[in-house]
């Protein structure tokens, strides 16, 4: 599958913050332990974050999610990082499914297209794409190699079918994963098991499924019903992959069974993080030797035992509010970035706006958050189109720290304010420290940092 273009991130002056041990690490909110930890220890930084499900346009939450995710890896690209960046498109799901089927489009040509605007949007908004990216149906040669493993291992088992499933084998049932495999399972969201119960639940699990040895255990392989699109399965028998091994396996695949960072949003945390990562934990080496691990030069498997698989950090980004109700597309609330780019609105001004609030903290969309977004972009060009500018050295530490500071975009855009507002202050061109090249290096560093073209 592919992305869509990478923006030029400019090069930055030598870091001041460098001693023994090289520049500060990025550090983040782990939403495991809830600690501030270093994002990615080492010289290269592995990061998987879970992409859309392609039937409806790009929204702001979207938005909000990928640009916080963007901040990380321009945080790592300026402390030298190699950065590897891992995403997925679920290009087949129900979701996506029942929409084709209420709007009478082709399921195929409905993931592509929105596949599409979601890349324009990204491209707009300034995202750099991802080093990996595959979608769901890309992934099915894998998820039946993977899958296959687990039915031999005794790591997942068979459910019995309704009636007019499966094809011209009925017999052959969906698969499911046995969680009691993993005793890990329940370390990426620490809940009870109450609220795992409920959140499965509503987030687009089955615990009421006949059949299964655990209420929580996650889907695998659903088999062939009619009129929904299958694929062989070989020994599984036609049908498509489960949600959570998808992601699993992309990653693993881009990144190797061990890696930095997985995210995505809050409401990812429980069921899809914790299932996934259960997934990497359980899978047979086998089938880590079949991914694609070169490209992106990671570790030998032999070296990541199984209970270092999966992320060393989870990281989660709020979600964004509508008209007093979470924004999302179930509930029809929403705010699209191609509505607001068709409308004439800066891309540049949208990411400011996100920018403008903390990634972990809760929000909601009004009309003044782009009205003041839009006043802060053109404060910013004004201080930069003058004849030079207050001295740039300590706004550049000031937007290098607070980036690092667990993505702290609020407290980097207030220095580059205060940046500006000295720059367009009477007078101010004829006080001590004015510096012809000051404009270049501001902005350079908003566009390199924050991703905002100026």
């Amino acid at each position: 599958m592919h992305s869509w273009p990478a923006p030029q991130i400019p090069a930055l002056p030598s870091r001041s913050d460098t001693g023994p041990d090289g520049p500060a690490e990025v550090r983040v909110h782990d939403s495991s332990t809830g600690e501030l930890v270093v994002a990615a220890p080492g010289a290269h930084a592995r990061m998987y974050v879970c992409g859309i499900t392609p039937y409806d346009a790009t929204h702001l939450g979207h938005a909000a999610t990928y640009v916080a995710f963007d901040l990380l890896q321009r945080a790592w690209r300026d402390a030298g990082k190699k950065v590897t960046y891992a995403s997925n498109v679920t290009d087949v799901d129900d979701p996506l499914l029942e929409r084709a089927s209420a709007t009478g489009v082709d399921w195929r040509e409905l993931a592509a297209a929105q596949t599409a605007l979601f890349a324009e949007d990204m491209a707009a908004l300034g995202v750099i794409p991802p080093d990996v990216y595959v979608g769901a149906v890309e992934s099915v040669p894998d998820v039946v190699r993977a899958v296959s493993e687990l039915v031999a291992s005794g790591a997942a088992y068979r459910v019995p079918l309704e009636d007019e499933a499966g094809g011209d084998r009925p017999d052959l049932g969906d698969v499911y994963a046995d969680l009691s495999v993993d005793d890990a399972f329940g370390a990426v969201s620490r809940l009870d098991r109450d609220a795992m119960l409920a959140l499965f639940a509503e987030r687009g699990g089955d615990p009421d499924r006949a059949g299964k040895r655990d209420a929580l255990d996650p889907l695998l392989w659903r088999r062939e019903r009619p009129g929904e699109p299958a694929w062989d399965g070989g020994d599984l028998g036609t049908g498509r992959p489960g949600w959570h091994i998808e992601c699993a396996l992309i990653g693993a695949h881009g990144l190797g069974p061990a890696f930095d960072v997985q995210g995505g949003g809050v409401d990812l945390l429980f069921p899809h993080h914790e299932m996934s990562s259960s997934h990497l934990r359980v899978l047979p080496d086998a089938v880590f030797d079949a991914t694609g691990e070169d490209a992106a030069e990671a570790p030998a498997v032999e070296s990541v035992p199984t209970d270092g698989r999966a992320a060393r950090v989870n990281l989660h980004a709020a979600l964004l509010a509508y008209e007093g109700e979470k924004m999302s597309k179930s509930r029809g609330n929403l705010v699209f970035v191609s509505t607001l780019r068709r409308a004439g609105v800066d891309p540049m001004a949208i990411r400011l706006a996100i920018l403008a609030h903390h990634y972990r903290t809760p929000w909601e969309w009004t009309d003044h958050d782009l009205e003041s977004a839009q006043a802060r972009l053109d404060r910013w060009r004004a201080a930069l189109a003058g004849n030079g500018g207050p001295s740039a050295d300590a706004t550049l530490a000031d937007v290098r720290a607070a980036v690092a500071d667990d993505l702290d975009a609020p407290r980097a855009l207030a220095a580059v304010d205060a940046w500006a507002d000295r720059a367009l202050a009477p007078g101010a061109d004829s006080e001590d420290g004015w510096d012809e090249g000051a404009p270049g290096v501001v902005a350079r560093a908003v566009d390199a940092l924050l991703g905002v073209r100026l």
